[in-house]
Parts: C-alpha cells; sequence; structure tokens
C-alpha cells in the first residue's frame, strides 16, 4: 500500500465513478453488470475514506444528464441505488457515517427517494464521516438555482445587491454545510469535470486514473491521497508566501 501522511490528509475527496460500462465491455458482459461490479467499489471506497480518516467523501452517482440514457439503463441505476441504501444502510449506522446528498432528488424513483430519506433520517447525528451522494445532479443546474434564490431574496427587499460576494454565493449552493473538495479523483483515464461541482473545485486538485471505476480499490485510493500530498497547494499566492505561513 503507497505510504501516507496521516496529518496531511485531504478533509473532502470528489470522485467522478467513471468506466462502469468501459469494464462490462472488456469482460464480455452488459452495462448493467458494470454498474453492479461498480457498486461494489463504492462499498470499497466508503469503507476506505472510513478507515483512513476522511471526514467528508462526495460520489457522482447520477448525474442530470443521465435521466437521457436508455431506460433499461436508468431503470437498472435507480434499482441498484436502492438496493446498495437498503443494504448498507446499518453499515453506514455502525460506522458512524452520515448520509447525506446533492442535486433534485425529487426526480428520483418514489421508492428510491423514499428509502433515501429513511437513510438520511437513520444517519443523520453520525459524525464520523459524511457520505456525500450527488444524484440527479448538474453543477450548472445548481449554481442557476443559487442565482434564482439571490434574486428572489433581492426582490423581497433581504438581500442588498452589494451584500451579493462569493461566500453569499456559497450559502445557496447544495454543498453550502461541508468544505470544498480538496481532491478530485476520476477514474477510467478520461480528462474532463463533467458539470461536477463547477463552483466548488476551483482550488481542488485534480487526480486522474487509467484504472475504471469496478476496478478501484483501497490501494488506489491511497495513491490518490499520496500523490496529493506531494503537491504544494497555493490558492493564488506564492510558494514563498505559504512557506512564510
Amino acid at each position: 500500500m503507497p505510504r501516507i501522511d496521516e496529518n496531511h490528509l485531504p478533509r473532502h475527496i470528489a470522485i467522478i465513478m467513471d468506466g462502469n460500462g468501459r469494464w462490462a465491455k472488456q469482460h464480455a458482459m452488459g452495462r448493467i453488470r458494470g454498474h453492479k461490479k461498480g457498486a461494489q467499489a463504492v462499498k470499497t471506497t466508503v469503507t476506505a475514506c472510513r478507515e483512513t480518516g476522511i471526514q467528508y467523501l462526495t460520489l457522482f452517482a447520477f448525474s442530470s444528464e443521465n435521466w437521457g440514457r436508455p431506460n433499461e439503463e436508468v431503470n437498472a441505476l435507480m434499482s441498484l441505488l436502492n438496493k446498495y441504501l437498503d443494504k448498507e444502510a446499518q453499515t453506514l449506522q455502525k460506522q458512524e457515517i452520515r448520509l447525506t446528498t446533492i442535486g433534485d432528488i425529487d426526480r428520483l424513483y418514489p421508492p428510491v427517494k423514499e428509502k433515501l430519506l429513511e437513510v438520511k433520517k437513520l444517519t443523520e447525528k453520525n459524525r464520523k464521516m459524511v457520505l456525500n451522494l450527488a444524484l440527479s445532479y448538474g453543477s450548472r443546474d445548481e449554481i442557476v438555482f443559487a442565482v434564482k434564490k439571490l434574486i428572489a431574496e433581492h426582490w423581497e427587499g433581504k438581500l442588498k445587491l452589494d451584500d451579493i460576494d462569493k461566500d453569499r454565493v456559497g450559502r445557496y449552493l447544495y454543498t453550502s454545510n461541508m468544505p470544498d473538495p480538496d481532491l478530485l479523483i476520476r477514474t477510467s483515464g478520461e480528462y474532463r469535470i463533467s458539470n461536477f461541482l463547477l463552483w466548488q473545485m476551483a482550488y481542488t486538485e485534480l487526480y486522474f486514473t487509467e484504472v475504471l471505476w469496478p476496478d478501484f480499490k483501497k490501494e488506489d485510493l491511497l495513491k490518490a491521497i499520496a500523490v496529493y500530498q506531494r503537491r504544494e497547494r497555493r490558492f493564488g499566492l506564492t510558494s514563498e508566501q505559504i512557506n512564510n505561513k
């Protein structure tokens, strides 16, 4: 296993779980089998983050654009999500992991939404780690939502134009109650962020791996963290300024 500094961990890791379809194709299987295998990688990664000491883990589970996929695949993804929640609820509770979500969950199938709310309620007092699922999520939609809220409050006389700054905008995002990601991991060798946390990732360290999501293991997570720990995060400052701090 790669060696990491436990005193210099990223507080928040975000992951674009990509490659289920290609994994299935490589193994001469249908795409749905790839998604099932990917669900196992979710469990492995959540446990690995909990054991490592990561405080926040955001997984891009289902994008707003994914609704445009074939009905059979969408149905399978909704079913897999429902089964994951049902199967892992007690594990999340035992490991003291709180489940949260970002995205338009009202679009989810009713049984899935019901189960999701049930598990969120069950785990709401857990404090060891936050597992945040991005479901029916699109970052541009999120930003539009925040802008509409700001405009509405301005029209209602609750907010002056001069009061609007980046911190104020951040309060209206889905992620207002958590820190911005320190590290983004994208699997499968794709080099883009696909409408995911565009605002929040202004200074996030990006890590891309050729590993397909169903093959992603704890070792791959630790390797990404080790690479992150070798980088210098300057946030627009110079190395000298950072070192002087």
